[in-house]
């Protein structure tokens, strides 16, 4: 019982890591189930055995790939010691996310965002999950700084995290637009004076 549990969840696991780039590419509208059964070899049978839909696929898959961001940033930020040591740690991660990026397509909170505003709620409250987790991630960060002398008491935490993300993902928004890295470099760079200027107690 225990080996066929263990197969069936492989199985899945598979699904949602080789249809992950596929909605992170093309989109949920875009992505069809044939796409999926030629980037899994699995029959539409097979992946409905696992999934009760294309919408529960593409959640899942949305969840894989910010996950993949979420961990490396993660990883990051765990081995700085100073709030702006974690908060420069993270825009050193952005740096290079355009052309090393995680997950294939780019950001997935961005691209799943856009195209799920207003058609697909499930896949947007997803996205609001994540994107609520990094602001608060962001607003600990800052709010250790404050706690520790590293940051101006009067500095407001959640605040800063808003503008943080957002910036960040405007940023990645306007480069792949372009198709030029400047324009997520400038905002890493504001972000870096911001962090040393603005914040710095």
């Amino acid at each position: 019982m225990e080996t066929i549990i263990s197969k069936a969840e492989r199985t899945r696991q598979l699904i949602i890591e080789r249809s992950a780039p596929l909605f992170n590419q093309k989109g949920y509208a875009g992505t069809s189930m044939q796409d999926i059964m030629a980037a899994t070899g699995l029959t539409k049978g097979g992946i409905y055995g696992h999934f009760e839909s294309k919408e529960e696929i593409a959640l899942a898959a949305f969840e894989h790939a910010a996950g993949i961001i979420t961990r490396q940033i993660g990883d990051r930020v765990a081995q700085q010691q100073s709030a702006s040591g974690k908060l420069k740690a993270i825009l050193a991660f952005y740096k290079t996310y355009l052309i090393f990026s995680p997950v294939l397509g780019g950001c997935p909170v961005l691209n799943t965002s856009v195209e799920a505003d207003d058609t697909n709620p499930l896949l947007r409250a997803s996205v609001v999950k994540v994107l609520n987790r990094l602001h608060k991630a962001i607003a600990n960060i800052v709010s250790q700084g404050i706690a520790d002398g590293e940051f101006k008491p009067k500095t407001d935490a959640a605040h800063f995290a808003i503008l943080f993300v957002s910036l960040i993902e405007g940023g990645i928004m306007l480069s792949k637009a372009y198709g030029d890295g400047k324009h997520l470099n400038t905002v890493i760079g504001q972000l870096e004076h911001m962090i040393d200027t603005e914040l710095k107690a």
